[in-house]
């Protein structure tokens, strides 16, 4: 079944070069101008992805995003023409999953939105080095690959999809520190550069959400100037 994508920017000329790239890739696209009409697609379109632009009139994109992950984990790759890490932090930490700067190349932007896809649907289904375990269990702590789903206290923790992927490879190799680098690598499948603080930033939000249901159970670790690790898990 094809996928559901939507382009939210004010620029109808970069939403009809990005829509023919996407048909061409096999997508099904729908389009919105501003926040407010991009709200109203979400919630009546059954939306797989959505790449958002963040100046945009009424309501900006960070604030679409922000109204989003309130209810929904559907994927974001945000586009804006402000290049300052600051821009991209706040993004990230809305809980985007990608962001590129514009003028941007369409074809990076497939290949990103392909990547999210494989992420989601596909994730690790070809690796040697992690194990096959459908459901982890640390203390109070469940995470079940299938679904997507993690939960602790009876409680469901609303994950991004990026951040579902970082604490999936943590709690699947429990003991074994994990290097930033190599955590970026195994999933945004791309080349690490030394600046880059995404999965710092991935890491901070994913923290936050786990902290608040596990009341002060540290499960996270930092391994300073080394990398990031889980200590032990049962399995199910």
């Amino acid at each position: 079944m094809s996928k559901n994508i939507l382009i939210v920017d004010d620029d109808k000329e970069i939403v009809n070069l990005i829509e023919i790239y996407l048909t061409n890739e096999g997508y099904n696209s729908y389009k919105a101008y501003d926040g407010e009409e991009a709200l109203q697609v979400i919630d009546k379109c059954n939306i797989s992805l959505i790449i958002l632009d963040i100046m945009m009139p009424k309501i900006d994109g960070l604030e679409v995003c922000n109204k989003v992950r309130e209810k929904l984990n559907i994927p974001i790759i945000m586009l804006s023409a402000k290049n300052q890490d600051s821009d991209k932090i706040k993004g990230l930490l809305l809980g985007a999953d990608d962001y590129m700067a514009k003028p941007f190349n369409p074809l990076e932007l497939m290949v990103r939105v392909k990547a999210i896809f494989r992420r989601i649907y596909e994730f690790d289904k070809n690796s040697d080095e992690l194990k096959d375990i459908d459901t982890i269990v640390i203390g109070p702590l469940k995470i079940k690959k299938s679904t997507h789903q993690v939960e602790a206290n009876n409680k469901i923790i609303a994950l991004t999809s990026t951040e579902f992927e970082i604490l999936h490879i943590l709690a699947n190799n429990t003991g074994r520190v994990f290097s930033a680098e190599e955590i970026f690598q195994r999933v945004w499948k791309e080349k690490y550069y030394q600046s880059n603080n995404t999965v710092m930033t991935h890491m901070s939000k994913l923290r936050e959400k786990l902290d608040a249901v596990l009341e002060g159970e540290k499960l996270i670790h930092t391994i300073w100037g080394v990398g990031y690790k889980i200590e032990k898990k049962t399995y199910i």
